[in-house]
């Protein structure tokens, strides 16, 4: 058998395949914020809370109203959308010219509320969610066992986070959602909705979160606590990134699960903390983050 390094090569590419799956959670979460942040100027700390709500809502539909894997991939974003919708429109949009520190407050308050019905409806232990059906089982590629539903997790974290930055990178709807942000008279002066477009923005991006949520159902238990155990991570990839970095926020999040993977293998006890290191270091080397622009 192969060996890396005294380690089996199955061994190592099931460890990576953990940490590339584990980053593109990282990069789907980060993105959302990273597009928050950098649209609204909004440090959204509610965002692992929506992640855990997206969980939740396709458990619930499974369980009481009988609806599939499928149908709640796409229903339970857009339920945690129009939530997001809420929260900016009587909380939000008071706080876009405050100092950051507002805006961490009310949605660490928003976090606190969320868990706290969550956890005093379906307690602190963890609810079980199948895979579906479709991607059941695993694939032999010869050189390692590949599990269907991890790859597709990898692989539907890709496009959509890729896909989300082509749209506000690449079309005239992304121009005009950063032309919004950084002169908003400017842009109502020709005709558009500024203030609708910065609300359907943050829906967006919690609902990144909440599909999120639902591709990690079926790989976590679906408990009240599963945002807060991922988001203080997600910030620091942000941070490593760039705030504000879309392209940053996806890169650094599937590199950091690679990272973290590997570290797995060779160092476990460090598992934990290798991405705070990696994070120390970056801001020691360059402040603004891998992607992000010095100030």
């Amino acid at each position: 058998m192969t060996e890396f390094f005294g380690i089996p090569l199955p061994a190592l590419l099931g460890q990576l395949l953990l940490g590339l799956v584990n980053g593109s959670f990282y990069a789907m979460l980060s993105l959302g914020l990273a597009v928050i942040f950098g649209m609204l100027n909004i440090i959204n700390f509610a965002h692992g809370a929506l992640y855990m709500m997206g969980a939740f809502f396709a458990w619930m539909g499974l369980e009481y109203l009988g609806l599939n894997y499928w149908f709640m991939l796409g229903l339970a974003p857009l339920a945690v959308g129009l939530i997001g919708i809420v929260i900016e429109r009587t909380m939000l949009q008071w706080l876009y010219k405050l100092d950051h520190l507002y805006g961490l407050l009310l949605t660490f308050g928003i976090t606190l509320v969320i868990e706290g019905v969550f956890r005093s409806v379906y307690g602190v232990s963890g609810q079980p969610y199948s895979v579906p059906d479709q991607l059941a089982g695993a694939t032999n590629l010869g050189f390692m066992i590949l599990p269907n539903y991890r790859g597709w997790v990898v692989a539907a974290s890709l496009v959509v986070c890729f896909a989300v930055w082509a749209l506000i990178e690449k079309t005239s709807l992304g121009a005009k959602l950063r032309a919004g942000t950084e002169n908003p008279k400017l842009v109502q002066a020709f005709g558009i909705n500024v203030p609708r477009m910065v609300t359907l923005t943050y829906a967006g991006g919690v609902a990144l979160a909440a599909f999120a949520g639902v591709l990690a159902a079926p790989i976590l238990q679906v408990s009240a606590l599963m945002g807060s155990n991922l988001i203080i991570v997600v910030f620091a990839v942000v941070v490593i990134g760039g705030m504000g970095s879309i392209l940053g926020s996806i890169l650094t999040g599937l590199g950091l699960g690679l990272v973290e993977g590997l570290t797995k293998v060779f160092y476990p006890e460090a598992s934990n903390t290798v991405v705070f290191v990696v994070m120390a270091i970056v801001l020691l080397v360059r402040p603004a983050g891998l992607f992000g622009k010095e100030k």
